[in-house]
This record gives C-alpha cells, structure tokens and sequence, in this order.
C-alpha cells in the first residue's frame, strides 16, 4: 500500500513539469503573451494583401520563433527560414512582392534571380512548410487557446 510519503515525490514532479510549462506559455515574456501581443497585426495582415501577408508577418514570426516552446521550435525554424530566403530571392531581385508575377516577370530580370525566386516560392510552398505551419497553428490552439491565422 503506498502512503502519502510515496505520492508527494511523483505530485511534486508533476507540479514542476506543470509550472515550468505556464511560465514558458504564460509569464511575462512567454509565448502565449506574444502570441497575443501579435494577434492584431496579423489579423491586419489577414485582411491586407494576401501575396505579401507571410513576408509582412516575418517580424511577428521571428519574434514568436525566439519565444516558441522546444517541441515547436523546428517548426518555426523551418517557417521563418522559407519565409527569409523567399524575401531575400525578391530583395536581390529588386522587385516588389506585391506585383511580382512569375508568368510575367518584370523586364530585366534575370533567368537566375528568377530561378532563386521560384526556388524560394516552391519551398514555403512545399508541403513540409505547410506542415510546420499546421503544427504552429495546433500548438498555439492548444497552448495559448487562440488562433494564428494569416
């Protein structure tokens, strides 16, 4: 028969696991608290220009990825870096993101900018991102109890 002796080690462990999980989601400086921090800006961008809401929110994304909890953090990772290196195709280019029509590149472009944008876009377009964005999604459904939507 256990006695109170023998449950006190595992409820102490299960508090600890319980408070260090609030206070990555919930403190000051936690992710829920970003989440929510952000969550005005990026149902601005929701309703703004679809072709450019994921480069607009990459700032919003960084800042969630340095807060995101361990089990999402190569989620985010991966979301940022095929956000990063579309926006960084576009910049090299000098084109702008909002025109920007890859059947009718702007004259002047070269076959090689062209590429690293198309490049670029298949990957966050790719299915591994759009999973890391579904999880993304999950997790701050589950944890923060509010959506991420773009």
């Amino acid at each position: 028969m256990k006695d109170g002796r023998t449950r006190r080690p595992a409820a102490l462990v299960a508090g600890l696991l319980v408070a260090s999980f609030l206070s990555g989601c919930g403190g000051g400086g936690g992710y829920c608290n970003a989440v929510q921090d952000h969550q005005s800006d990026l149902g601005s961008l929701a309703h703004g220009n679809q072709r450019t809401a994921l480069l607009q929110a990459l700032p919003i994304f960084e800042d969630l990825q340095g807060k995101a909890p361990d089990d999402v953090a190569d989620d985010w990772q991966l979301l940022v870096t095929r956000i990063r290196a579309l926006e960084t195709a576009l910049t090299h280019a000098g084109v702008d993101p909002a025109t920007y029509d890859a059947t009718h590149p702007p004259a002047g472009l070269s076959s090689e900018d062209r590429a690293l944008i198309r490049r670029a876009a298949a990957e966050l377009a790719a299915s591994d991102t759009q999973q890391a964005f579904a999880t993304v999604q999950q997790e701050v459904r589950d944890v923060c109890h509010t959506p991420l939507d773009l």
